[in-house]
């Protein structure tokens, strides 16, 4: 089997191993697998591919991976995926909402809905804001600001 065949079976292995950890190390080390891949395959010796291998790796896990660590867990509003983008938006009551249940609509979209406390309940008709998504059902409140 060639030396540039086993690199690249390493970084493919490596590359599904990330999908367990989500840390971005392992596919550090598959990009690095696939850079020195690329040496083997024009023939490098194994030295050179061994010292590929560790300079790359060590500059994809420091440089690399930080910038890519923070764009994944440094996300803006605007980067909120999922039900939770509409957390602080404002809807219309169309069906009378109190602690148990209710149904409300969020820009265009119906939703099941809770007031938050036990003392709130708002009729049909009513601005309220969405103070958390549990589930299918948007948890809200009357205190627009």
């Amino acid at each position: 089997m060639p030396v540039w065949l086993i690199w690249l079976i390493g970084a493919g292995l490596l590359a599904v191993a990330e999908i367990f950890t989500l840390d971005l190390v392992l596919l550090m080390f598959a990009g690095a697998g696939l850079v020195t891949a690329g040496v083997a395959l024009s023939g490098g010796p194994v030295l050179v591919q061994l010292i590929t291998f560790v300079i790359v790796s060590i500059g994809l896990l420091f440089v690399v991976r930080p910038i890519a660590a923070r764009h994944l867990h440094n996300r803006t509003p605007d980067q909120i995926d999922g039900a939770q983008v509409f957390i602080g938006r404002l809807g219309v009551v169309t069906e009378r909402v109190d602690e148990n249940s209710g149904r409300i609509k969020i820009e265009g979209d119906e939703w099941s809905a809770v007031t938050q406390t036990s003392v709130e309940q708002f009729d049909i008709g009513a601005r309220v804001r969405v103070m958390d998504i549990r589930g299918a059902t948007a948890v809200v409140s009357g205190d627009i600001v």
